[in-house]
């Protein structure tokens, strides 16, 4: 700041009005300033500014599960909107499902002393976030709660949703119905097969044994507990998919064997009629899916799907956030989020 003032001629408190955008400037004076800055590259340290002044870093973090899953991008989009419409810059990291690495991004920010964190919660327990709260760091949880803090949370309706897309495989005749989902320690997993179980319950059908198949989205896996599913006396005749990779995967083993809702009619394919049918007719099973994903409208039999709304996931925790980071007070907040069943063909295939 020094070599500026002295390039432009002025004193060192014209230069610090300037760069802080301050009034009591002359726009000659000011363009005269702005000139000597561009031409010996000057920078402002925010951390040295931040430091001295002892105020906000004008930063958040977030933490998300993958910031390459195209829900977590549209979350992190939202929440980058209203940060940078905030005058506050974004830090995004991904814990990968991982506790260990969750704590060490987490606690990265807060060493950075950014102003706010949203979480993606991944660890069992995250009471070891409690002194950072304490020292003033705001938090808001998203997509899942966060277990042993009492902070504000962000949800989608995961129960319900799950619900609705059993439930309209239902209303379109199907008995014998599938759940294929995510690993059962996660939140939204353990909610949405309670949703599918909850809709057969209040139908009045069983979930036999061997219908319901939790775990990491393995292609193989998937491969086995659908050959299991639609064999044996009892075979379903339609699938609820836990999330859309879990979709993906069920998709392309149903085309390969030509009996998905996306495959055709599938007269070559496995059957997937009860043991000993031999029929060679229609033998594609319904399939909906929990979550929204790229060209699902756009296959030969569109894929109905619970969506969810992570932009508005997004954008209504970050809101949360810089509220109370503006010191608003009140109780600590649980919101819920709707779904929307989409019907648009792999739902409405009949048994």
């Amino acid at each position: 700041m020094k070599d500026v003032a002295t390039a432009a001629g002025v004193g060192l408190k014209t230069v610090s009005r300037v760069v802080n955008d301050e009034p009591g400037v002359t726009e000659t004076t000011a363009a005269r300033v702005r000139e000597a800055i561009e031409q010996l590259g000057f920078r402002r340290n925010d951390g040295a500014r931040m430091l001295r002044q002892g105020s906000r870093t004008s930063s958040v973090g977030l933490i998300l599960e993958d910031l390459a899953d195209p829900f977590y991008a549209l979350l992190s989009r939202a929440v980058e909107e209203v940060a940078r419409s905030q005058g506050s810059l974004l830090l995004t990291g991904s814990s990968d499902e991982d506790p260990r690495r969750e704590r060490e991004l987490t606690l990265d920010f807060c060493a950075r002393r950014v102003d706010g964190l949203i979480v993606v919660p991944t660890a069992a327990d995250h009471g070891w976030l409690a002194p950072e709260l304490a020292a003033g760091t705001e938090m808001v949880s998203v997509d899942r709660p966060a277990t042993g803090l009492d902070v504000d949370t962000v949800l989608s309706d995961n129960l319900g949703g799950a619900a609705d897309g059993v439930g309209h495989l239902i209303r379109q005749g199907h008995r014998r119905i599938g759940y294929l989902g995510d690993s059962p320690d996660i939140y939204t997993a353990a909610e949405r097969l309670a949703g599918y179980r909850q809709a057969m319950a209040e139908a009045g059908y069983p979930v036999r044994e061997g219908w319901v198949e939790m775990g990491k989205p393995d292609p193989v896996g998937i491969r086995l507990a659908l050959d299991r599913m639609r064999s044996g006396p009892e075979p379903v005749s339609a699938l609820m998919c836990g999330n859309s990779r879990i979709t993906v995967a069920v998709l392309r083993v149903l085309a390969a064997d030509g009996s998905g809702g996306s495959g055709g009619s599938g007269g070559s394919g496995r059957s997937g009629g009860p043991a000993g049918s031999g029929g060679s007719g229609d033998r594609r099973t319904a399939v909906v899916g929990f979550d929204d994903f790229e060209l699902a409208d756009m296959l030969p039999v569109p894929v109905t799907v619970v969506a969810q709304d992570p932009v508005l996931l997004g954008r209504m925790a970050a809101e949360l956030l810089f509220r109370r980071m503006r010191g608003e007070q009140g109780a600590v907040q649980r919101l819920q989020v709707p779904t929307r069943l989409i019907p648009r063909g792999s739902g409405e295939i009949r048994p």
